[in-house]
């Protein structure tokens, strides 16, 4: 509930503090007094449009704060304060606060929707929205939607495990069918050895100049193993070993040189091996075409491996693992997959027969509602209003609540047919007949154009809604409404150094039989006035509960 409201450099108001209790307060007041200040006060603070036209004259800003007090919890008995502030500067954007940290208009907005529903010429009545009026028709006819949110979550929960799959079966056969085309790809290959290319590069080399390595090795070889006729050197020995041995026996006849002629006989052993490995190396080198294609063709495969699959052959061959990994974990999950599918069409079928129960269930009690809140019209001072209530097809979320005042007339949206007024007792009438609401109510014009026993009987269902649990603030002109209440606040203004300013306070016992005579006659002295004051109060206090 609304424990205190303190407004500051709002319109007329200067400065005012009010204190309310948990069931019903009536604002009373001369018009133009700032009644209707305090409850645009209200509508600021839980998200309503900021004008700074309301900021008072030669004020920076005017500011709004409310206590309130809310239960804790489900789990606890305890209750906790909530404090909303919200500041409207005369220029620039206007500033919320929820306990004390910046808060967002729609941050503010939410928090109010639970608080306080406003009744009467305001954007934030909670039923002018389809929401509300959906959750209204769920609650008069005891419906919930348990059966729709559970085949709605068991949908999700298939949706969610067929997306861990891998997306659906059009997705993953195409990438199956990729998958297996790498795998193919690489492994006709046969990859085995990751230095295979520079192994083939080698090759290659070699193979495409044969002849002159050959020749080479064979030249080379002649030199230093084949004898030199033209020399007449000794038979079997070339020019190059001739002459090494001819040093190494001069080198060999001094004691003191006899360490290199060792060293020339061992580069004569030497260059005897290398003549050898030459002429082996010459009968290997043999041009082959056919071999050089192979290799060449081998190469430019691997390259076109590389250039689609990775930047080496270790590369590749760890692509077609993780492809044969990804293959397995789709073919495994086939079965899976069917499983979950067959599963989302009995989930889907179970959500569409459990939505069209849910709808048939709505239109079927829709009537009742409408006729229900008709049935308080009369004594609202309506007698001839009535109240469609519109769903939808399906599930019947779309739902409409459609207003005639009079007879004849066709229903129309609530907000289009309803004065500021007629609109208040439609939602008085509304809440009488369900028992789900925010925890204060406030009625604004809710007595406008009626009086006599229609006021009276407006004063009575707003004692029933106090009576239910509710906090209740009216703002009323009528006495048989004020006479109703629990607490009566009196608004009134004055001018101060030339300045029109507005307060409020609380009356009681003769002050408030005064008040009561004022809103009876004018005359707040009049002795009939103060009588017929006091026959109200009689009569409210033998109502249904005391006063």
């Amino acid at each position: 509930m609304l424990a205190e409201i303190q407004v500051s450099d709002l319109g007329v108001i200067e400065h005012l503090h009010l204190s309310l209790g948990p069931s019903m307060t009536a604002l009373t007041g001369e018009t133009g007094a700032g009644k209707t200040l305090v409850v645009e006060a209200l509508e600021l603070l839980v998200g309503g449009r900021a004008d700074a036209t309301l900021v008072r004259h030669s004020a920076n800003c005017a500011v709004v704060e409310g206590r309130f007090i809310v239960p804790a919890g489900e789990r606890s008995v305890d209750e906790v304060e909530v404090v909303v502030r919200r500041e409207v500067p005369g220029n620039g954007r206007s500033r919320a606060y929820i306990d004390g940290r910046m808060a967002t208009a729609a941050a503010l907005e939410s928090l109010g929707a639970r608080l306080v529903d406003l009744h009467g010429q305001h954007a934030h009545q909670s039923l002018l929205h389809v929401e509300a009026q959906r959750r209204a028709l769920d609650s008069f006819g005891a419906l919930d939607t348990l059966e729709v949110d559970s085949a709605l979550r068991w949908l999700h929960d298939l949706d969610a495990s067929l997306a861990e799959l891998g997306g659906d079966a059009r997705e993953l056969s195409r990438e199956t069918d990729l998958l297996r085309f790498q795998i193919r790809e690489i492994a006709a290959a046969q990859l085995g050895d990751p230095e295979e290319e520079s192994h083939l590069e080698s090759e290659e080399k070699v193979l495409a100049s044969a002849d002159a390595l050959r020749l080479g090795a064979e030249s080379a070889r002649a030199l230093l193993d084949e004898p030199d006729p033209a020399r007449g050197g000794p038979a079997g020995r070339s020019v190059v070993t001739e002459l090494l041995g001819v040093a190494a026996a001069e080198l060999g006849a001094h004691d003191d040189l006899r360490d290199l002629a060792e060293r020339l006989q061992s580069a004569l052993a030497e260059v005897s091996d290398v003549a050898g490995e030459l002429r082996r190396r010459a009968e290997g080198y043999e041009a082959d075409p056919e071999r050089l294609a192979a290799v060449q063709a081998r190469r430019r495969r691997l390259f076109e491996l590389r250039r689609k699959y990775g930047d080496t052959l270790s590369e590749v061959m760890a692509f077609e693992a993780a492809c044969q990994r990804r293959l397995s974990i789709i073919e495994s999950s086939e079965a899976r997959r069917a499983e979950l599918l067959a599963e989302r069409e009995r989930a889907r079928n179970a959500l569409v027969e459990a939505e069209s129960r849910l709808g048939d269930a709505r239109r079927a009690v829709a009537g009742g509602l409408g006729r229900a809140v008709a049935s308080h019209l009369t004594d609202l001072a309506m007698p001839g209003g009535r109240l469609e209530v519109v769903v939808g097809a399906g599930k019947g979320d779309d739902v409409s609540w459609l207003f005639a005042a009079n007879p004849g007339e066709p229903a129309l949206a609530l907000n289009r047919v309803a004065s500021g007024g007629e609109l208040a007792r439609v939602m008085l009438a509304t809440r009488l007949v369900l028992s789900e609401a925010p925890p204060t109510l406030v009625f604004d014009e809710v007595d406008a154009g009626v009086g006599g026993e229609a006021a009276l009987a407006i004063g009575h269902a707003l004692h029933r809604l106090a009576a239910a649990g509710h906090q209740v603030l009216v703002v009323t002109h009528l006495a048989q409404v004020a006479a109703f209440a629990d607490a009566q606040v009196v608004v009134t203004k004055t001018e101060q150094e030339g300045r029109t300013v507005a307060a409020a306070r609380q009356v009681t016992g003769e002050e408030r039989l005064v008040e009561l005579s004022r809103m009876l006659s004018g005359q707040p002295g009049s002795a009939k006035a103060r009588q017929h004051a006091a026959e109200l109060l009689d009569l409210a206090s033998r109502s249904d509960r005391p006063v």
